[in-house]
């Protein structure tokens, strides 16, 4: 990624636009580009090839979760961060477009510092190589994928596989939002028969084990669960 990264904005109000495009130069983002509907956003990711994307829900010609989906479906394209902008209330949305593959999302009325902190959270998380020793370390939380261990101040943890599994996905994308649905998929499988109530007591059991630490795991409501990036 360059230091001075590419961003795409794909909204239809035109005002909205240019007001965040402002707000974006002002915090140090000089290349935003906007695409005013669907059809639009999508020959112009394929033409600049942006480092992040923020998609509206509502949009002319194609809407934004189809959006999403061909953006993740295209694989020169498919690594791209993707920001979802919603208005209030549109929970089936956001669920539906963080299972699509989007990255984050935030809701509208959003504050220029929000966004721009935003931006630079899912930027940095692009562009952090993944580490070569199959490590992850979040303050006094160690976790090792070969080992399938995990400890926090250096006390192992008594994880049983699928809080380990649940663990390590969250803590491999600090920051980032994971439905119940998507909890469910990556440590059980497509077509396990668990509920999204069975995901809720899962969490409640491993942040149990979790002890203090366990503040970390946020609870994002009618959506699912993240570990807080840090800022």
């Amino acid at each position: 990624m360059s230091t001075n990264p590419k961003i795409l904005m794909i909204e239809d109000d035109p005002s909205i636009c240019d007001m965040t495009k402002m707000n974006l130069n002002m915090n140090g983002y000089q290349q935003v580009f906007c695409a005013f509907d669907g059809r639009e956003g999508l020959a112009l990711a394929a033409k600049i090839v942006p480092d992040l994307i923020l998609l509206d829900v509502m949009l002319p010609e194609i809407d934004g979760l189809t959006v999403c989906r061909c953006l993740k479906n295209t694989p020169e394209l498919a690594s791209i961060p993707i920001i979802m902008l919603t208005a209030k209330g549109e929970e089936n949305d956001i669920v539906l477009g963080l299972e699509m593959g989007a990255d984050d999302y935030i809701s509208k009325p959003y504050s220029s510092k929000v966004l721009a902190a935003r931006i630079a959270a899912r930027l940095r998380g692009r562009n952090t190589p993944r580490p070569e020793s199959r490590t992850v370390t979040l303050g006094a939380l160690d976790i090792d994928f070969e080992t399938h261990s995990a400890k926090i101040g250096g006390e192992t943890i008594p994880l049983t596989p699928d809080e380990f599994s649940t663990l390590a996905l969250l803590a491999g994308a600090p920051g980032r939002v994971f439905t119940r649905n998507q909890i469910i998929q990556k440590v059980k499988g497509d077509n396990y028969p668990v509920t999204a109530r069975a995901i809720d007591m899962h969490i409640v059991n491993l942040r149990k084990k979790l002890g203090e630490w366990a503040d970390h795991i946020e609870t994002v409501r009618g959506i699912g669960y993240r570990i807080a990036a840090e800022q």
